[in-house]
């Protein structure tokens, strides 16, 4: 049962979860409703444009999955691949759509009418709503007819994907086959033969080396990388002097700190509202400058309001604006928020809403004493000296960098500082200083690809710290060339020599095994066989040993065993199989039966529409 869900999980949900990632996936409904510019012209399917546009959002959509997969390190992705599968993916959508209409799959006017009229973006109070679906056509700049269009098409290339993908044939004989291949359990024997006595006294002459070299160039091809001198300056290496704070720095901090608090506290602003609604201008003015002589003649702001403001969110609450905040109203009113004093009410001022009386009030701020506040303060202060200090080290620093192109100046003014070095530092280097985005951007930036070796200005960190880098050599993407190469394809001459050589040594013994019984093969062999114990497939094997055992036939007769070998460095394995237990599939409980057949549907319906794809591309006309 346990290797059902590692097969969920192993090797076979990967494959699920890639071929899943499917490009219908990437590019649904949303990039018909972005319009499109046809101008601007990416490829040309059957006369149909794809535009530059789809692509980059395709391109963008396939990015962002990716990155999550690298953690963000945009470094690490391969940009104009993931550009090609994003058109790739535009090029089979177009295909699917295509045909799809060739072969009349499509829904009526009326049906699609529904379908918006059901969606909750155009509804409102459970109702379809004119104007919603007005003003959403308004904003993505699409006409009815456009967007009905869109989504025919959209549906279409949904029924004729679905159709391919949800109906894949899968019969029962391949489904047992499957489930024997991933439940099958098979007892293993292992001995190990070290390579290190057969490379005593092997040679390897100059010829061998460039015909080993010229056969398997593509076994030392090398991603771009580079060696690099760097020095690294924290605030913790430098000198703790003079970053004391006196009683003069707290008190000027704590002034600035009641400044800020006074400043920050929100005025209570309140307003009475006297609309023009049901009367004119004139009219409205008149009655906001007669309620203003009631407030002056003793009436109270909150009287005031209750009686005559037409604002129905404050009159109840005296006239309180919840919330105020520049911009709601007006500029004329914000204007004459600020003009008043405490407790002073402004005469009628003007809006588009009609005319406010208006009373602004600041409140009492409760301010904590200075000595409450000493340490922190304190603590604040020194975190400014000792940033200021660093910040002020650093540009003292980057002259004498820059000015000499020498890394070694910040060693000398900083004593705990020191100049490291580092060679074949790539874009996938896990490293805590070189792998900062900010490092590596400067590390494989055109400049050092052109030749600059110049030492760098100082480059921030993600923690805060500093570092200088500066490169010593640029190794380019390729293949090695031979000079540089040797001494690894030596070694690997060397190595084929010793496997061919123990290979020589134990064909004996592998050849015993398709004759002879184990306990006959075992005492004579002058090898040590262990018993590694009973494994199904993706349960701990390393590879080579699990491609190995797995890949022989079972043993013919109880008591033989089926032997093969596996190389490791510098290892040859002697991978022997007693036993193969093909019970558990059978012992498989039908619902798991029937996720795995779910599961393999969906990979070969998957297929289906990738095969299909390539049959509509290998006819179609694309320019």
């Amino acid at each position: 049962m346990e290797s059902f869900r590692t097969l969920i999980k192993g090797w076979l949900g990967k494959v699920l979860l890639v071929l899943f990632l499917t490009p219908l996936a990437l590019v649904g409904i949303e990039g018909y409703f972005s319009g499109g510019n046809k101008a601007d012209v990416a490829k040309s399917v059957n006369d149909q444009d794809i535009s530059n546009k789809e692509v980059e959002s395709a391109t963008k959509n396939y990015k962002d999955q990716y990155l999550s997969l690298v953690k963000g390190d945009e470094s690490l992705l391969n940009l104009p691949v993931i550009q090609q599968k994003a058109l790739d993916a535009l090029i089979a959508r177009s295909l699917l759509q295509q045909q799809a209409e060739k072969l009349g799959i499509t829904l009526s006017d009326a049906q699609l009418e529904q379908m918006l009229a059901q969606q909750p973006t155009f509804q409102e109070n459970g109702q379809f709503s004119q104007k919603l679906y007005e003003n959403y056509l308004r904003s993505v700049g699409m006409t009815n007819q456009a967007l009905i269009t869109s989504l025919r098409q959209d549906h279409a290339l949904k029924m004729i994907s679905s159709t391919l993908m949800d109906y894949a044939l899968v019969s029962q004989s391949d489904l047992q086959q499957l489930a024997n291949l991933q439940t099958e359990q098979r007892t293993l024997h292992l001995a190990s033969i070290k390579l290190d006595d057969y490379k005593k006294g092997l040679t390897v002459s100059n010829q061998e080396i460039a015909d080993y070299y010229n056969k398997h160039k593509n076994e030392f091809k090398q991603v771009a990388s580079v060696d690099v001198d760097y020095v690294v300056l924290s605030p913790s290496l430098l000198p703790q002097a003079n970053l004391a704070v006196t009683d003069a720095d707290l008190q000027q901090a704590y002034k600035a700190f009641v400044d800020k608090q006074q400043q920050e506290a929100k005025r209570e602003v309140k307003h009475i509202l006297i609309t023009t609604d049901s009367r004119n201008d004139a009219a409205a003015q008149k009655l906001a400058n007669e309620v203003y002589a009631k407030i002056q003649a003793g009436m109270t702001f909150a009287q005031a309001a209750a009686e005559f403001s037409e604002d129905p969110g404050s009159k109840a609450q005296g006239g309180l604006v919840d919330s105020y905040a520049p911009g709601v109203f007006s500029a004329d009113f914000d204007n004459a928020v600020n003009a008043l004093k405490n407790g002073q009410i402004s005469k009628p001022v003007k809006t588009q809403y009609g005319y406010h009386l208006i009373e602004a009030n600041s409140p009492t701020v409760k301010l904590p004493s200075f000595e409450s506040e000493k340490a922190r303060l304190t603590a604040e202060m020194q975190k400014a000296k000792t940033a200021n200090l660093f910040s002020d080290t650093v540009n003292n620093l980057n002259e004498m960098v820059v000015g000499n192109d020498s890394l070694d100046a910040v060693a000398q003014e900083v004593k705990a500082a020191r100049v490291q070095s580092a060679n074949g530092i790539t874009l996938a280097t896990q490293d805590l200083i070189l792998s900062d985005l900010s490092v590596k951007a400067k590390l494989f930036s055109d400049d050092v690809k052109n030749g600059d070796r110049n030492a760098s200005s100082n480059i921030q960190l993600a923690n805060g710290d500093t570092v200088w880098i500066k490169v010593r050599n640029y190794h380019q993407a390729g293949i090695k060339p031979l000079a540089q190469a040797t001494s690894a394809v030596k070694a690997k001459v060397i190595e084929e020599k010793a496997y061919k050589a123990a290979q020589a040594k134990i064909a004996t013994i592998l050849a015993d095994f398709k004759t002879q019984p184990a306990a006959q093969v075992v005492p004579k062999a002058q090898v040590t066989f262990e018993n590694a114990g009973t494994f199904a497939r993706s349960q701990g094997l390393k590879r080579e040993i699990e491609r190995a055992a797995f890949s022989i036939p079972a043993p013919t007769k109880e008591g033989m065993w089926s032997a093969t070998t596996a190389k490791l460095p510098n290892e040859l394995v002697i991978v022997a199989v007693s036993n193969v237990n093909t019970e558990a599939a059978r012992a498989l409980p039908p619902e798991q039966l029937a996720e795995l057949a779910k599961l393999y549907q969906q990979f070969r319906g998957q297929q289906i529409l990738e095969d299909y794809t390539e049959y509509l591309k290998s006819q179609a006309k694309i320019k």
